[in-house]
């Protein structure tokens, strides 16, 4: 991403902050339109969601300067994710609700220098998500090994 693609994002991020529970709202109708087998995903409060994904960008928005610093964060939600059932096909899906819902709540502030810039950011992101995601399930298996290995050793069976 180049410094001005960042200055974009940043800027028109700044735009959506007021009207970000409607633009939550758009995402998320726009998303089950897309996919409406990803709904059931979705096991809360969708006002709640709305305020974590707002969130979420919030932080990956601010941080686009320095993105080593929340890359670890970014790999933690690909885990996360693919433990909820998130495949990697989903990840096109949702940038493509994502980019819509900016598209709606921009108005004629979504250029497509402004669309460049969104893409860029929601690809480089979701790579790193996508790439946790592929590494999840050894790291789950290491995790159970383990435990195993613990509960065992409390049990003196080691």
């Amino acid at each position: 991403m180049t410094p001005e693609q960042i200055r974009l994002v940043q800027s028109t991020f700044q735009m959506v902050v007021p009207i970000k529970e409607q633009a939550a709202e758009l995402f998320y109708n726009r998303l089950f339109e897309l996919d409406p087998n990803l709904q059931p995903l979705f096991k809360g409060d969708m006002k709640e969601q709305g305020k974590k994904l707002m969130a979420t960008l919030g932080v990956a928005v601010s941080s686009l300067t320095n993105l080593e610093k929340i890359i670890p964060t970014v790999q933690d939600l690909g885990a996360r994710h693919y433990d909820y059932g998130v495949k990697e096909a989903d990840y096109d899906t949702v940038g493509n609700a994502l980019l819509w819902t900016l598209e709606q709540g921009l108005g004629e502030a979504f250029t497509p220098a402004v669309k460049e810039a969104w893409t860029q950011t929601y690809m480089t992101l979701a790579g790193v998500m996508i790439e946790a995601a592929k590494e999840a399930p050894m790291h789950n298996e290491i995790k159970a090994l383990m435990i195993q290995a613990l509960d065992k050793m409390a049990r003196n069976e080691l």
